[in-house]
């Protein structure tokens, strides 16, 4: 195994314009800065007549560990999204996750970690408290407190059921909160790949053990039936970008300008974080950074999938567990994530970039339009 050549086929494209709003925010801005574009940003892209008074939004960051943004979701993000949902009129607000599970481990026997604890290192569980949300951490309900989903699409990889958070079904809306990321084992963390958060350990073991379909299963984890009909909003702030390695570690690009960005598509969201994490490697990391040493994806994704599956979960499930192949990125093309999403969706929407704040330079816009057409 080795890096094998990046995917040929052309894009297949739906008829459909998508909005992705993005403001660009200098580095160093004061976080009310930051706060208030993403709230410019959340407005421009929805005009949130999904949001009746008194419903219950839940917020899902991405909170895979303790370490701070951009390792996990900026705070600022939780912030300014959890002030404005009240403000329109949100009957309740909660922030919830759960943490890796090479953290936060639980199935019907045991239970090790806490998300708690992480989302408090990681600056997420006061920032949704300071803004008067609640928080719920999915293992603190139990292992019990948890349902089974299907994807919509016929071609689903998974098994059976995904087993997803009970609480789901006692929410009216879904927003979520990602950051922008490389991922070790996936390639990059956007928005489609946070999705893993809501699985309940066993499922999370098949993701992984069933690894041929690893990538697939992330992409049809935001296919089933709930989520495809609850979620209403996708924002990252990005001011600062996890360039290499990834989800817990890697280098933290900081450009002269960053991104807010926001989309009611996930599909046209993710078409824009990966443009924003392409250019931030080119351009704003360092090329000793980009090496295999500290950038595996580049090599071998699939043997480091079966280690952490034997880690997890035991040398019985490693024996079990398949392996894949990197795919590199260059391109929305080349990004097995995204074009398996628009495979099952219809096609990659057409991008329109709606500026809501500070103008982006015409070339970066020319750069993020161009990857994701191509």
């Amino acid at each position: 195994m080795g890096i094998t050549e990046p995917l040929r086929a052309r894009p297949v494209f739906s008829g459909i314009t998508e909005l992705v709003t993005v403001e660009a925010v200098a580095r160093g801005a004061a976080p009310e800065t930051v706060v208030a574009a993403v709230q410019r940003v959340a407005e421009a892209a929805s005009d949130f007549s999904w949001l009746s008074r008194g419903d219950v939004v839940f917020l899902k960051p991405a909170g895979n560990s303790g370490h701070r943004y951009p390792a996990t979701t900026s705070p600022l993000a939780v912030l300014g999204m959890v002030s404005l949902l009240r403000e329109k009129g949100a009957g309740r607000v909660i922030v919830g996750d759960k943490s890796g599970v090479q953290f936060v481990y639980q199935d019907d026997r045991k239970e090790r970690g806490s998300s708690r604890r992480l989302y408090t290192r990681n600056g997420l569980h006061q920032a949704a408290l300071d803004a008067g949300a609640e928080v719920h951490y999915f293992e603190e309900a139990g292992y019990q407190a948890y349902f089974g989903d299907k994807p919509e699409h016929p071609q689903s990889h998974w098994q059976g059921e995904l087993m997803l958070p009970e609480i789901l079904t006692r929410v009216d809306h879904v927003v979520l909160l990602p950051r922008v990321s490389r991922h070790v084992l996936a390639g990059s963390t956007l928005g489609l790949k946070a999705a893993v958060g809501w699985l309940r350990d066993d499922s999370r073991l098949e993701l992984h053990r069933e690894a041929r379909s690893f990538v697939e299963k992330i992409v049809e984890i935001n296919d089933t039936t709930t989520l495809k009909q609850k979620l209403r909003l996708v924002l990252t702030v990005a001011t600062k970008v996890q360039s290499t390695f990834g989800p817990d570690q890697g280098f933290a690009a900081e450009p002269d300008l960053g991104l807010v960005f926001a989309s009611e598509s996930l599909l046209a969201h993710d078409l824009t974080a990966l443009g924003w994490l392409l250019w931030n490697r080119e351009y704003a990391t360092p090329a000793a950074q980009l090496s295999r040493f500290h950038d595996p994806y580049q090599t071998y994704p699939g043997a480091f999938n079966r280690a952490f599956v034997g880690y997890i979960w035991g040398v019985g499930e490693l024996l079990q567990s398949g392996t894949y192949t990197t795919r590199p990125i260059l391109s929305a093309a080349t990004d097995p994530q995204l074009s398996w999403a628009a495979h099952l969706w219809g096609g990659f929407p057409q991008l329109e970039l709606g500026e809501a704040g500070k103008a982006l330079p015409p070339v970066l816009k020319e750069y993020l339009l161009e990857k994701a057409s191509s």
